[in-house]
């Protein structure tokens, strides 16, 4: 990619206020970011080679596009090779940063996203992405240099056990015992990475081991025993969930994000309209069924839509796609769904039953599922066998209707975060990707923003990982450069990782910025409100009273486009103005009220049956009628 100067920036700038404001005469050409080139994958001919390049020989032969990463002592042979390598290297400013940014990658493209450290604490730096790509079952390989092997074990400077450490967060991990060993255990961790349910792996390299010699040879024959995960389901399982299905009066099919994992959207689209059956969708899955189709209920769970928590609720039979039954969507679970028969789908055995009881397993993946369903439930209706859904549906249609998403304008004619996000959605449109931190404003996202495509919403779903978005944003960008890629954040967020901004400008990949600035931690001084008698202890962070840090300064320091908005009516045009600049990242401070709440609500650890609608406001049904 092309990389801007400190003078298109500065013309970058001037140009983003002149669109804020028309009076400013003011040159208004702007250029397009190139796109990287694709990878060559050179030549697997036996080559005499060291470790390291034996390492960056077989990220070619993967056909790695990018890695994010860091160099340091242990893993600094591997760089030296990368120096004349295809693959594109993206120096990040944290190790965090290339973590988020290898998930962010993955996500938006479906490949798998590569970050690079060095041992010890460049390592232990990792641990949190790693994690969070565990959760959200996100294919990713870390790849981290280690001490030599003599010194493993006796507390060399920056020895940490990484693979120890990421035992439990990573799919598998390989510690690389000799120099040979590299290109099969490359293959094998991105081919455990990305099949059966994704998910890190770890690949820890000693520095002996990078700069012994060795002979690189191309395609490795994989050592994996054990390890065949189930892609077709059972045909007698599949028949008696079909079965299930055309004799429910009140189904809802349960959709996660292994949905989206599996490519299986299409599927999913017509298994719905052929059966009827309302449709509701995880936060890891929003965009796996349009949000404007008649059949979706919208999001369960804490802060779902009021019919799809009734929907799930009140189901006499619940069919899971790629779904794990979290606590944020059961909510207290010994009281879930008291009436429905469970159908569990997943590619991962452990997951079934693990926290509902399941009246039929199918293990497999979730495109193959679906398509079997599809021609099982078909059979069941050429033989007369359909479910008669009309009373389910107009007691839905009459809690969607009641209870709509909203919100109320703030009472002290501060700007609405709510009314924010709503417009950017609507301004930029459902083709671009949005990329949420986590808190108030990953909620409002959620629920605002249209969803109609797959794949165009990335968040920290399972670990809820605050300093998400900017480098996720990041890695999105990289590997989407034509599409628009906007990150909304939180101003508690926005403070941990924003010293990615750095790498963007530097880089060339324009990522846009919402920064939702309420001043406070929000969602945790929320949870003050209503559960600690009003005691904000510890979640004011000044960046509204002191307007520390400012973060217009600080996007120009960092090389962006920093604008402003503190009222409704320049929300539009400020958007605008951003949406206009495709040469250097842009971040707005939306400068809005500090006591919005996410609503609805289900409180941590009450049943689904005790959801509030708004302060105060417990949504009113007639339980005779559902």
């Amino acid at each position: 990619m092309t990389r801007p100067t400190p003078e298109t920036l500065a013309h970058t700038a001037r140009r983003a206020r002149a669109a804020a404001d028309p009076t400013l005469d003011v040159d208004q050409a702007a250029t397009r970011t190139a796109a990287p080139a694709a990878p060559v994958v050179r030549p697997a001919a036996a080559t005499q080679v060291s470790g390291a390049g034996s390492l960056v020989r077989s990220l070619e032969a993967l056909e790695v596009e990018v890695v994010f990463g860091i160099p340091g002592g242990a893993i600094l042979p591997a760089y030296d090779p990368l120096y004349d390598s295809t693959v594109r290297h993206i120096l990040v400013r944290h190790e965090q940063g290339a973590g988020h940014a290898a998930t962010g990658y993955a996500q938006a493209t479906g490949k798998v996203g590569v970050c690079i450290a060095t041992s010890g604490p460049g390592a232990t730096n990792l641990v949190t992405p790693i994690a969070d790509a565990y959760m959200d079952s996100v294919a990713m390989v870390a790849i981290t240099g280690q001490v030599a092997r003599p010194s493993i074990g006796t507390d060399a400077f920056q020895e940490a056990d990484i693979q120890g450490i990421t035992l439990p967060i990573t799919k598998h991990n390989f510690l690389v015992q000799n120099a040979e060993e590299i290109p099969r255990v490359l293959a094998e961790a991105f081919h455990l990475a990305s099949s059966g349910r994704p998910g890190p792996v770890l690949v820890d390299i000693p520095k002996d081991v990078l700069q012994a010699p060795t002979t690189f040879t191309w395609p490795p024959t994989l050592d994996l025993p054990g390890y065949r995960p189930t892609l077709h389901p059972h045909g007698k399982q599949i028949r008696e969930a079909a079965r299930l299905m055309a004799g429910a009066r009140r189904p809802v099919l349960y959709v996660g994000g292994g949905v989206l994992k599996a490519g299986a959207t299409d599927g999913l689209r017509r298994l719905a309209e052929l059966t009827g059956i309302p449709v509701v969708t995880t936060l890891m899955a929003l965009g796996a069924f349009p949000d404007s189709h008649q059949q979706h209920l919208g999001m369960p769970g804490m802060h779902g839509t009021v019919a799809a928590v009734y929907g799930l609720q009140k189901a006499d039979l619940i069919v899971a796609l790629g779904a794990r039954f979290d606590d944020r969507v059961t909510g207290k679970l010994d009281s879930f769904a008291p009436d429905a028969a469970v159908v569990h789908a997943d590619i991962d055995p452990a997951e079934i039953g693990k926290n509902r009881h399941v009246d039929v397993p199918i293990v497999g993946d979730a495109k193959h599922v679906i398509d079997e369903l599809i021609a099982a439930v078909t059979v069941e209706r050429s033989a007369g066998r359909t479910a008669d859904l009309g009373d389910w549906w107009t007691q839905l249609d009459d809690l969607r209707n009641r209870y709509p998403l909203g919100y109320d304008e703030p009472a002290d004619g501060t700007l609405s975060p709510q009314y924010v996000i709503k417009r950017l959605g609507e301004i930029v449109g459902s083709d671009a990707i949005f990329v949420a931190g986590v808190g108030q404003h990953q909620m409002w996202a959620s629920q605002f923003i249209s969803y109609e495509k797959p794949n165009t919403w990335l968040n920290s779903g399972g670990l809820g990982t605050m300093g998400y978005a900017v480098p996720a944003a990041m890695g999105a960008k990289v590997g989407k450069p034509d599409t628009v890629v906007w990150a909304v954040d939180g101003d508690g967020c926005f403070q941990m990782t924003n010293q990615e901004l750095a790498t963007c400008a530097l880089e060339g990949i324009p990522v846009k910025i919402a920064v939702i600035n309420n001043g406070n931690l929000g969602m945790v001084r929320q949870w003050q409100t209503l559960f600690y008698n009003e005691r904000y202890s510890n979640t004011e962070l000044g960046t509204h009273k002191h307007r520390i840090p400012d973060f217009v300064k600080l996007a120009e320091a960092l090389g962006c486009v920093g604008l402003r908005c503190e009222n409704a009516a320049d929300v539009d045009k400020t958007i605008a103005a951003a949406m206009e600049i495709n040469d250097a990242p842009v971040v707005i401070d939306f400068v809005v009220g500090k006591d919005a709440m996410v609503w609805p609500m289900v409180a941590a650890g009450t049943s689904n049956d005790e959801i509030m609608f708004a302060r105060g406001v417990r949504p009113a049904f007639d339980e005779d009628d559902i």
